[in-house]
């Protein structure tokens, strides 16, 4: 064995075997059995072990010195968090045994730790880095106490280890706490702001110079930097990159006693301030990171008249001191350019003189009675010197005490360009986009304020539609539709005149205001020159278009006292003047309520008709001129209602279009004409066909072709069975959903007709166009033949356009042989009306058809 094998061995058993290893060997070298040789190397090895262990001791008394002269708690931690040692300084801060420590986990020391908080010092430990945090430790008490820890990695035994290093940091705190309160108690305004000009801290005069506060989290609630304008030192627009503080960090040094001036616009105030700049630098850092300012509010020591004025000037804010004892007046040079005088006004008197009546009394009042260290603010009107008005915002304030307690002194803004615009919204708003004339909400203020005073005015409105501009709307499209409108308008303004307001109120109807005071009689003419403003025809699109006017007129007070009444009241006897006869104008009256009434529970009875199985058809016979001979049915509906009785067809047929109600009605006269079709044929009647109203409204529909055919296939009906009539309207809206339509009806093999031929709108080209295979000659002009020449002329019209196209020909309300003859002799072969059979019941229409079947 070597000598340094040797010392290896005996270090290595040293370090090993302990005190009873040592024992051991100095009691076999004694044993005197044993070879010198032996004897003497044991007795080395137990001399160098023995020297191993002293010099352990004194490595662990040096270890143990030192650990425990570490002033701050310091522990050793395995990495799962469990504490293998502890310090003097540890056991002193948390005041507890260092048996109760050891072994335990970290988080006994620490209960704030949240779980898996060893994760990321392990992941900084692994980095090689070290782990620093604040948190707070707890002593034996329960009472807790701020730390910064800092955790290291070592190895011990082959094992790694955790050191953690916990510094106290309550004098810190306190220290930072005492300062707080310095800087908070302090009369200037101390802020830090980083590079980009965030906002990270403000004190208290801080905040409230600038308006700054903190919501309920104490974060701060920053207010609208454009509200600020921030001026230098002559009263000129500061630029950021000119702050102070942006100063300070694009140079790095500090600025002392920089003159700027903060003014808010919201409140017209100007805040002077002495700023001083101070760049804050992070540990090792050569750019600052921070800045910190120091602002002392001197508004008061600048006063200055020629620095005022200029930013007077840019802010258009002037400024003004009144002596209440000798009424003098002082204005700055803003201020007098605002009020535009030919001469400075050098007392209040002269001041209030350019203003209007009514501000000046409201100014006068205020200054001659505001008490001392209290404030106004005005806005009046008044008039420059060559009369141009003017808008200001006039405040002031007295002062509480001393040798100024008699003056006034205050601002006076230019607020002429907002006034202008909020005039301008106003009218705007109350303003018709389309025909310049007033909207409803302006025309019902009108009338409320002119109703307020009734006991001396007697007003009248007049509630006007337009006649037949759906009709425009519709096939000409929206575009000619405001066309119709504009000239609408200017046709009404023309008539109209100044004797009374007018406005549009919404889609195609207009209203006009009208004081009857001087003239009883003024709405009629009104209504009459209306009337004769619409004689000539709009021209559209290179064709002629007659628009009317449907006029109702409410009296005030009689016929209401409030707008709603009164517009309600025009509206109801405009609706009725409409429905007896377009194109004229009805008053109200009481009579008109009540049938508006009757109107309202007939629709409200109308909607559950249908529900309620209320509906039941008839049947009028269309039949051969020349034989009388019954070849065609057209379904007719009829409502009978427990409540109002038998209904007119004309009158609930006209409800159910406005309520929208006639689309379901159709659809279920269309399914019940196709099934008494089919009954009819089942029991052998030679009836060809059934026709059926369709309206426009059911026609413009989305499922009409769709509804027919279904019709057809529940009756199991051809086509051929089934006819509709259509209005002569479903002609001219030539769209492509008519043409679409129109090519889906005929594919089933329907008949397509057109009622009620001529009283309409037509055009004869879309009959070439359209596959349409008969014409419906109205009643209107049979009523007159033979003996109107003008009937006898249109019915000869109608009947050459059929012959000429290769049209049918069907003639409605034949009532007596003459009319008949005519007809005949027009080439008109078939044709229905009472002369034959009103509508029947289907029993009744089947008995008439099978009688025709039994032999002469």
């Amino acid at each position: 064995m070597t000598a340094l094998q040797e010392e290896m061995a005996t270090d290595s058993i040293a370090t090993s075997a302990g005190p009873a290893l040592m024992l051991a060997l100095e009691q076999a070298a004694a044993d005197p059995t044993l070879s010198h040789g032996i004897r003497a190397l044991m007795q080395a090895s137990a001399r160098q072990l023995r020297a191993a262990g002293d010099a352990i001791d004194a490595e662990r008394t040096r270890y143990r010195a030192l650990f425990d002269a570490v002033p701050d708690p310091v522990s050793v931690l395995a990495l799962d968090g469990t504490v293998l040692d502890l310090n003097r300084a540890g056991i002193a801060a948390y005041q507890r045994p260092r048996e109760d420590i050891i072994g335990k986990p970290i988080d006994m020391l620490n209960p704030e730790l949240p779980k898996g908080h060893m994760g990321p010092v392990l992941d900084a430990l692994d980095r090689g880095e070290t782990y620093v945090i604040e948190t707070t430790n707890m002593r034996a008490d329960g009472s807790r106490f701020p730390v910064e820890v800092h955790s290291a990695a070592f190895c011990e035994g082959g094992q790694t280890r955790i050191v953690a290093v916990a510094r106290d940091l309550t004098a810190r705190h306190e220290a930072e706490s005492r300062y707080t309160s310095l800087i908070e108690g302090i009369d200037a305004g101390v802020t830090l702001h980083d590079a980009e000009g965030h906002l990270h801290y403000m004190n208290a005069a801080g905040m409230r110079i600038t308006g700054v506060s903190v919501d309920e989290s104490d974060v701060l609630r920053v207010p609208d930097w454009q509200d600020w304008m921030v001026v230098d030192e002559d009263g000129r627009p500061l630029p950021f990159a000119k702050h102070p503080a942006a100063r300070a960090f694009a140079t790095g040094r500090a600025l002392s006693s920089q003159v700027i001036g903060l003014f808010r616009r919201s409140s017209q105030r100007l805040v002077w301030l002495s700023v001083t700049a101070v760049p804050q630098f992070a540990p090792g850092a050569d750019k600052p990171h921070m800045v910190l300012t120091l602002s002392s509010d001197i508004t008061n020591l600048k006063r200055d008249n020629a620095l005022f004025g200029r930013v007077q000037e840019l802010a258009q804010i002037g400024g003004w001191q009144w002596d209440r004892m000798t009424d003098a007046l002082y204005l700055t040079d803003e201020a007098i350019r605002i009020v535009g005088a030919s001469k400075a006004p050098s007392t209040m008197t002269a001041f209030l003189a350019c203003l209007r009546e009514s501000d000046a009394h409201r100014m006068h009042d205020v200054v001659s009675e505001i008490d001392e260290g209290t404030g106004f603010e005005l806005e009046l009107q008044g008039y420059q010197r060559d009369g141009t008005p003017f808008w200001i915002s006039m405040i002031g304030e007295s002062q509480s005490d001393g040798p100024g307690a008699d003056q006034l002194t205050g601002t006076v803004q230019d607020i002429t360009d907002r006034k202008q615009a909020e005039d301008s919204l106003r009218v705007q708003s109350q303003t018709d986009a389309l025909t310049g004339l007033m909207n409803r909400d302006a025309i019902l203020a009108k009338l409320d304020s002119r109703l307020s005073d009734c006991s001396s005015n007697q007003l009248a409105l007049l509630y006007i539609d337009l006649d037949r501009f759906k009709m425009v709307n519709d096939v000409l499209g929206h575009g000619a539709g405001d066309v119709v409108l504009v000239a609408a308008a200017q046709r009404m303004r023309d008539a109209i005149g100044t004797e009374g307001l007018i406005a549009r109120f919404g889609g195609d109807e207009f209203v006009v205001l009208c004081n009857i005071n001087d003239n009883a009689a003024r709405p009629e003419q009104l209504a009459r020159r209306i009337q004769q403003a619409f004689a000539e025809p709009f021209l559209l699109q290179g064709e002629e278009f007659n628009v009317t006017t449907s006029i109702g007129i409410a009296l005030a007070p009689t016929d209401g006292e409030t707008s709603q009444q009164l517009t309600q009241n025009a509206d109801v006897a405009m609706y009725d003047s409409k429905r007896r006869h377009r194109n004229g104008w009805q008053s109200f009256s009481p009579e008109l309520a009540v049938r508006q009434h009757e109107r309202l529970q007939t629709e409200t009875q109308l909607r559950r008709a249908l529900d309620n199985g209320e509906f039941h058809l008839v049947y009028q016979p269309q039949v051969d001129l020349r034989t009388g001979r019954i070849i065609y049915a057209e379904a007719l509906v009829r409502w009978r209602n427990p409540q109002l009785g038998e209904m007119r067809p004309d009158h609930f047929i006209e409800l159910a279009e406005g309520t929208g109600d006639i689309i379901r009605i159709g659809d279920w006269v269309l399914r019940e004409a196709c099934l008494q079709m089919r009954r009819w044929r089942e029991q052998g009647l030679p009836i060809e066909r059934v026709a059926v109203n369709v309206s426009y409204r059911q026609f413009t529909g989305e499922n009409l072709a769709e509804s027919v055919r279904q019709a057809l296939q529940e009756a199991d009906l051809p086509g051929s069975a089934l006819e509709l009539e259509l209005t002569e309207r479903v002609l001219v809206d030539d769209t492509p959903h008519t043409v679409a339509v129109f090519k889906q009806l005929r594919a089933l093999g329907v008949q397509l007709s057109i009622d009620d031929f001529g009283e309409g709108y037509s055009a004869l080209n879309y009959l070439r166009r359209l596959p349409i295979h008969a014409l419906k000659l109205s009643h209107s002009f049979i009523k007159g033949v033979p003996g109107t020449p003008s009937d006898n002329a249109i019915c000869q019209a109608v009947a050459g356009i059929a012959q000429s196209l290769g049209l049918e020909l069907v003639a409605e309300g034949v009532e007596n042989e003459s009319q008949r003859d005519f007809l005949l002799r027009l080439g008109v072969t078939t044709g229905q009306g009472f002369l034959f059979a009103p509508g029947l019941l289907p029993g009744e229409f089947a008995k008439r058809v099978a009688a025709q079947l039994e032999p002469a």
